[in-house]
């Protein structure tokens, strides 16, 4: 069954004031003292990609009502996943991190900076999911259903860069397995990229700033993270999304860094972003829980073949045959499309 979502179906308005389509970036600090507890004893730093900030914002003051967030500061980072991360391999201090994608992590295991066993509890290592859906215009114009809807002749598509946005590779690695899922081949479900790219006329750097193209007026459909859609929503953005038949479960990771000078407390708040309390409020963000039980979870469709990224291989496979720069299939792509696979 093919869902069409708009806010109201979703989450109350509730969630106002919400600008964080205007911070990609920077740092800011929340002290315990948000919460009547007074300034904080101990101060973790919280490095963390873009999207969760709003959420966060509820989050801290939250933890900080617990009686482990009591005296609790933080100073809070968030840019692109992928900056994030080689930012805390090159020095950044952090005592918690939290990326878009396992491959992120990944970096830090390899530096020595997260434990290797950072992923091996009940979550996997995650904090939030999603989906890749399909954004539409209000209304749905053109009547998008599905993945075969975006190669029509009169269908403009946006998807951010892969080789500057390492959120892009989410939505093309949903593609692909959304045409394998459709019992096309590999070879088919590669050229079904090839026509798809043939559609998308300018390649951003991020997933946020292809939201903004959109929000600009151009093109018909953007290919992104049911989160973003519901966020952007409500932003008050005039945009409806699809949640396709076929289409893959997006895993956010979060862990404690090695290097922590405050390790049971960056553990608490770890432990805290798995509480029911805690997943209630990243699902009012339009995040989908990873904790069994969180009544919020009905809110969200669920899609008739949804499969992981471990379909491919893992993302060490991924990255290897779609996106290596030289001679991975979405390089090859580009090369033939004239576009660019410089990932700066």
């Amino acid at each position: 069954m093919i869902w069409t979502r708009s806010l109201r179906s979703l989450t109350p308005l509730a969630a106002l004031a919400v600008l964080v389509l205007a911070g990609c970036g920077g740092t800011s600090e929340d002290s315990a003292g948000a919460s009547g507890d007074g300034g904080g004893s101990t101060k973790l730093t919280l490095v963390a990609y873009s999207t969760p900030e709003e959420a966060y914002k509820e989050l801290i003051p939250a933890f900080n009502k617990t009686p482990d967030g009591k005296g609790v500061s933080f100073n809070q980072s968030y840019a692109a996943s992928g900056e994030q991360s080689r930012a805390v391999e090159g020095g950044l201090k952090a005592d918690v991190v939290g990326f878009s994608l396992e491959p992120d992590m990944t970096r830090l295991v390899d530096a020595g900076l997260v434990e290797e066993g950072w992923n091996q509890n009940e979550y996997d290592g995650f904090v939030t999911n999603s989906v890749v859906v399909l954004m539409v215009r209000k209304g749905n114009p053109k009547n998008i259903q599905g993945w075969d809807d975006l190669i029509k002749d009169d269908v403009e598509v946006l998807v951010p860069n892969p080789f500057t946005s390492g959120g892009a590779k989410w939505d093309i690695m949903a593609a692909y397995g959304a045409a394998l899922e459709q019992g096309k081949s590999e070879d088919e479900a590669k050229d079904y990229l090839t026509e798809l790219f043939d559609h998308v006329p300018v390649l951003d750097k991020s997933a946020r700033e292809s939201l903004q193209t959109f929000s600009g007026g151009k093109g018909d459909v953007l290919v992104g993270y049911e989160n973003e859609a519901i966020l952007a929503q409500q932003q008050g953005e005039e945009l409806d999304y699809v949640v396709p038949d076929e289409t893959l479960l997006i895993q956010n990771p979060v862990a404690v860094v090695n290097e922590s000078e405050e390790p049971e407390k960056a553990k608490a708040f770890v432990d805290f972003l798995h509480s029911p309390e805690a997943q209630e409020i990243f699902a009012g963000k339009g995040y989908r829980p990873v904790v069994e039980g969180i009544k919020a979870s009905e809110d969200f469709p669920t899609p008739a073949k949804l499969f992981e990224i471990t379909k491919f291989g893992g993302w060490g496979e991924v990255n290897d045959t779609f996106f290596d720069p030289e001679q991975g299939v979405i390089a090859e792509i580009f090369q033939s499309q004239g576009k660019s696979t410089a990932s700066g």
